[in-house]
């Protein structure tokens, strides 16, 4: 493989914690019912233009999920100093560079915040390029921001992998016609990753440089 597309959350970096209470906090603020951990965890990989709607526990307009959304980002950004990149991921991320591999993102969240987190966790000149959920007509597991990254950098999809703990990842690559690597080391279920059938299962990030 030659380009790597990675996910974001619970692939690059531990955000479980920091993604569920942000999440709880903002329900809460704007008087709903806070979702349970795991629903939260099981909807990580879904932008929260999506999954937010369907945590909630009534139905909600366009109106009252914008106020939500900005809650959640707020509240993320309060504790977001405490995620941490995956162990080994930054010096397997130094060694694919220096084997002269083209390294991207492409995560449900906003460019804005995921840029700021790549930099929080020394990752801020690591990647090439980023494709995030406002850069997309369609979410994952559509295969629209792995589709944007090849036709930009003229990428070839037979030497491209995606690499990702959710199985939204890996239908994601599986659309776009792109080899697939699950990441087990982050994954909220494992055992649905597997049954998705990635191009490579890896259980640690020193893996990819095998690839």
């Amino acid at each position: 493989m030659q380009n790597f597309f990675f996910d974001f959350d619970s692939t690059l970096a531990d955000t479980k914690r920091v993604a569920v209470v942000a999440t709880q906090q903002a329900f809460l603020t704007k008087g709903l019912t806070a979702p349970a951990a795991n629903v939260v965890v099981s909807y990580m990989g879904v932008p929260i233009e999506v999954s937010f709607a369907k945590m909630a526990d009534r139905p909600l307009t366009p109106a009252d999920l914008e106020p939500l959304f900005q809650e959640f980002r707020r509240q993320y950004a309060l504790a977001d100093g405490e995620i941490q990149p995956f162990d080994g991921m930054l010096d397997t991320l130094a060694a694919l560079k220096t084997a002269g591999k083209r390294l991207f993102v492409v995560s449900s969240k906003h460019s804005t915040p995921l840029r700021r987190n790549l930099a929080q966790i020394g990752m801020e000149t690591t990647f090439e390029a980023l494709c995030g959920s406002d850069m997309v007509a369609h979410y994952k597991p559509a295969p629209d921001g792995i589709l944007n990254l090849l036709d930009r950098f003229e990428l070839d999809p037979a030497q491209s992998v995606m690499i990702g703990d959710a199985i939204y990842d890996i239908q994601m690559g599986q659309n776009a016609h792109v080899a697939t690597a699950g990441a087990l080391w982050g994954a909220a279920d494992p055992t649905a990753v597997k049954n998705q059938q990635p191009t490579y299962l890896l259980r640690h990030p020193k893996q990819l440089l095998i690839i």
